[in-house]
């Protein structure tokens, strides 16, 4: 990636050097040379500094040619962590490509205490790489201790220098990639209080309790609140803390830098003002100081700043909650250890006080009972491309017939990015060969979801939104006796010929995720089936369908997805997300027969799975509900996914027959998405 050089950031490379660096043992003597401005580096060494668990960071000692121009003594790499928990999490968040696309796209023009950087490069399998400038000597904030009134004085000033040329910039506001959808809302964070709660309880005041209590019960109407037009809007930081911060010794090129761009977001400006002043002052120093410091921030601004002194200190009342929020979240989502909850409690029990000292608690929004989402009938279009290289849009089908003993599904998955189509469909059921048509190269389908190769012919019609979907499937399949060999590369059946028509019609009430773009609908199922000479044929079968479009990458992390349709007319959905040595989050609803849907807080999936990677038995636990649903298998339709870079998921997708701990029988579908690793 070339970049013109802009205010002494992003360095020109060299377009011939193909080097990919995800590790400091990608390092090459040409890499560094290009990236450093073509200048001889003749040799290096490598040794690792700081603690980050995110990423990683390394303090490159640099020789050149004697007769060439020199440059820089010594730079920092920084790339993913070698923890796969925090890579997975990072990929999942997005921060790895949001900190590369700032420091190449806005940091160049932002300035102030921003680090200068020679080379940000991203690469498709989530793995990235910044060659920044090295600070040193520098001394890191200390987040326990708090801000010395000298740190804080510095910190707030440069602060104001970093948001003058961001505050309602248009160009930031326009960037996609800042203003990803928020992965948190109110169900999601009334999970998180809860294990929050469950590991501190004791440790944190009761007052402070019931702060974060009355945040969460208020987290939906506060996010919108957030987000009005009178909100003053810009590049935030988002972790604007003194672990974050570097303070320059003597001999240092810089006074000071804010290092650590990943979490950086359109939002409140004053998130990063409020954020630093509740967490990085003791209680004493916030109350003696704040007057000062919003002072020197707003003269940082510059001499005609962007905002008056009176919505910098609404600004700061209004955002406190950040803090809080921040304090919640993070300790479930990194490694626990004696010094992080040591800072985890500090914090908190700080930004709550903070709260409790602007009476903020008083401009919250009133609770609210959350009722379930639901998509619109425009959602049942297709959508505008994202900018993400990740970017997919897919629908997917499946129906299950007890009576028969048959099931399966149909899958498109649209991926733009590279001009190709995923299409899948899969029926099974016991003692007969699962049929498949599995092809990851098929083609860009047409406006009307229609997709023409030389071996099948499928569409996809929308016949009325959100009530009726139409599925045709004409052409040529393979079967397999043993569904496995689908698991292993380049998989080869016997020929057959295929031919489906059927038409999914809404059997419930349709579920809009919260957390992404995505929707379920349960649906009952008619129409036929022909394999060669033998033809199904179904009325009002159960199953569901759904439609999803955003940022997707399979192989980042684990999960478990299902379907149950119980006779009785009750349907369950359940996604069990599975991140490595993190708590699991899970999304999800049941409905009855007449009964109003409702969000699970739990649907976790216990299974076996054999060596051949199908999966042989799986029991689901629902919450609220207190439902157990066990599964007893018929048919596998599995398929084994890779990546572009050579990353595998085993999908081994089934159906079964399930029973309740109460009685009721019904059907099934699941989808367990293993990565190898």
């Amino acid at each position: 990636m070339a970049v013109a050089a802009e205010k002494g950031f992003i360095q020109l490379t060299d377009p011939q050097e193909q080097t990919i660096v995800r590790t400091p043992n990608d390092l090459t003597v040409n890499w560094l040379s290009a990236r450093l401005g073509n200048v001889p580096v003749s040799n290096f060494t490598v040794e690792r500094v700081g603690t980050g668990q995110v990423s990683h960071c390394y303090r490159i000692d640099l020789q050149y040619e004697p007769d060439g121009p020199g440059g820089p003594h010594t730079a920092i790499l920084k790339v993913p962590s070698t923890n796969e928990a925090s890579r997975n999490s990072s990929r999942l968040l997005n921060l790895y490509e949001k900190e590369v696309r700032f420091y190449e796209e806005f940091a160049p023009v932002i300035g102030g205490p921003v680090c200068p950087c020679y080379d940000a490069s991203y690469h498709e399998d989530g793995t990235f790489s910044l060659l920044l400038a090295d600070v040193a000597p520098a001394l890191v904030g200390n987040e326990l201790e708090g801000a010395t009134y000298e740190q804080a004085k510095l910190a707030m000033k440069e602060l104001g220098k970093l948001h003058a040329p961001c505050i309602s910039n248009e160009t930031m506001k326009r960037a996609s990639w800042l203003s990803g959808r928020n992965v948190l809302d109110q169900t999601r964070m009334a999970y998180m209080y809860a294990e929050f709660v469950d590991r501190y309880k004791e440790r944190v005041k009761p007052e402070h309790l019931n702060v974060c209590q009355k945040l969460v019960d208020s987290f939906d109407p506060f996010v919108a609140q957030q987000r009005q037009s009178d909100t003053i809007m810009g590049i935030m930081h988002g972790d604007y803390r003194l672990d974050n911060m570097l303070f320059g010794q003597e001999g240092s090129s810089r006074a000071f830098t804010i290092v650590d761009w990943q979490t950086v977001a359109w939002g409140p400006s004053m998130n990063d003002v409020s954020y630093f002043l509740g967490g990085a002052l003791t209680p004493e120093h916030r109350r003696a100081w704040t007057e000062e410091l919003l002072q020197l921030y707003h003269e940082g601004l510059g001499p005609d700043p962007p905002i008056t002194m009176e919505q910098i200190k609404d600004g700061v009342r209004s955002q406190s909650f950040f803090g809080i929020v921040m304090d919640i979240v993070s300790p479930i989502f990194v490694e626990r250890t004696e010094r992080g909850d040591e800072m985890f409690m500090t914090l908190i029990a700080r930004h709550c006080d903070q709260v409790l000292d602007l009476d903020a608690l008083s401009i919250l929004p009133p609770p609210v009972e959350l009722k379930p989402l639901r998509p619109t009938e425009e959602d049942e279009s297709t959508h505008p491309l994202g900018n993400d290289h990740l970017w997919q849009e897919s629908w997917y089908f499946d129906f299950a017939d007890i009576h028969q003993d048959f099931g399966g599904y149909v899958r498109t998955g649209v991926d733009p990015a590279r001009n190709r189509t995923w299409y899948t469909a899969l029926l099974c059921g016991p003692d007969r060969p699962t049929i498949a048509v599995v092809d990851f190269k098929a083609p860009l389908p047409d406006e009307d979801l229609k997709i023409q190769t030389d071996n099948y012919t499928a569409t996809h019609t929308v016949e009325d939104p959100l009530k009726s979907f139409r599925v045709t499937l004409h052409g040529e399949g393979e079967a397999f006796d043993d569904p496995s060999h689908l698991l292993q590369k380049n998989p080869k059946g016997r020929p057959v010929k295929v031919a489906l028509d059927l038409v999914w019609k809404t059997d419930g009430t349709p579920y809009q995720y919260r957390i992404a773009t995505r929707y379920e609908i349960p649906c009952s199922i008619s129409g036929t089936v022909s394999i060669d000479n033998e033809t199904f044929s179904f009325a009002n079968c159960p199953g569901q369908r759904d439609h999803s479009w955003g940022s997707r990458d399979w192989w980042a992390l684990d999960w478990v997805w299902s379907a149950v349709h119980l006779r009785d007319g009750t349907h369950i959905h359940g996604v069990d997300l599975r991140v490595p040595n993190r708590p699991c989050m899970y999304i999800g609803y049941t409905q009855g027969a007449g009964k109003e849907i409702g969000e699970v807080s739990k649907c976790m999936c216990e299974e076996a799975i054999a060596e051949n990677g199908l999966a042989t038995a799986t029991k689901l636990s629902i919450e609220p509900e207190g439902l157990v649903v066990e599964m007893d298998i018929m048919g596998h339709g599995p398929l084994r996914l890779e990546a572009d870079d050579g990353r595998v998921s085993m999908f081994p997708r089934a159906w079964g027959k399930v029973r309740t701990a109460d009685g009721r029988e019904g059907v099934m579908w699941a989808e367990w998405n293993h990565n190898l690793r």
